[in-house]
C-alpha cells in the first residue's frame, strides 16, 4: 500500500506546533465521558482547549477532517495497515490531541499499530477508564506506548487505577503542579527537545491549565 493512500483510509493525520511529531484527533462532540463533563462547570472538559483557539479558528476545515478519522477507526477494514504505513517516518505520535478513544475495539486496534511501529514512541491521553481497563484484561501495554489516563478537575490530582502501564496526566490552575510540570509554556509553548509526556518512567506529568 502507497503511503498516499494509507493516509487517505485513514482520514489524514493532525499537524501539530508544538509536539515533535505528527498526531490523531477525532471531534471533541463525540467525546464519551468528555460530553458529559462539558456540561459540569469547572472540569477541564467545560473549557475544552480543543474547542477554542486554532481548533476553533480552523473549525471548517479541522471538524472534517477529524470526521473522517472517526469514520476511518470505526469502520475501514484495513485502518490498522494504513496507520502502520502513515507512520513510517514517524518517530514521536500523540493519539487524541483533541477528542478521546470511542471503544474498546479502537483501542484495540491503537495497540495493534503500537505493536507494529516499533521505531515510533506514542502518547495517548484519555478519560475512558472503562476502555482501558476492559482492554488490560487481555492485552498488555505495547512497550512503545504510553497511556495518559486524564485528571477531571484542575487542581485535583488523578485518581490512580494501579494497573500495569497506565500513566497520567494532571491539570494545575492555581495549585502548585502535581508531578511532572509541563515545560511548554516556558518553551513557546512547544515540547522542544522535552519527551516527558512519552515516558513510563514519569508517571505523572501536569500540565498547566489553557
Amino acid at each position: 500500500m502507497q503511503k498516499v493512500i494509507a493516509l487517505k483510509l485513514v482520514g489524514g493525520l493532525s499537524e501539530t506546533s508544538k509536539m515533535p511529531g505528527k498526531s490523531f484527533g477525532l471531534p471533541t462532540a463525540h467525546c464519551i465521558t468528555g460530553s458529559a463533563l462539558a456540561k459540569i462547570p469547572g472540569t477541564v472538559c467545560n473549557d475544552c482547549y480543543a474547542k477554542k483557539g486554532f481548533y476553533q479558528c480552523f473549525a471548517s476545515t479541522v471538524v472534517p477532517a477529524q470526521m473522517r478519522r472517526l469514520v476511518a477507526a470505526n469502520d475501514e477494514p484495513q485502518w490498522v495497515e494504513a496507520m502502520v504505513i502513515a507512520l513510517k517516518k514517524e518517530r514521536w505520535f500523540r493519539w487524541f490531541d483533541s477528542g478521546d478513544l470511542q471503544s474498546v475495539k479502537m483501542l484495540e486496534d491503537i495497540f495493534e499499530v503500537c505493536r507494529q511501529t516499533p521505531w515510533c514512541r506514542h502518547w495517548l491521553a484519555t478519560r475512558e477508564r472503562s476502555f482501558v481497563r476492559q482492554t488490560l484484561i487481555n492485552s498488555d501495554v505495547p512497550e512503545n506506548l504510553v497511556i495518559r489516563v486524564s485528571a477531571t478537575f484542575p487542581d485535583v490530582p488523578v485518581r490512580e487505577m494501579y494497573l500495569e502501564g497506565v500513566n497520567y496526566a494532571n491539570v494545575h490552575k492555581d495549585a502548585p503542579p502535581d508531578g511532572h510540570e509541563c515545560a511548554a509554556p516556558s518553551q513557546n509553548g512547544q515540547c522542544d527537545t522535552c519527551r516527558m509526556c512519552w515516558s513510563r518512567d514519569v508517571k505523572t506529568v501536569s500540565y498547566h491549565i489553557h
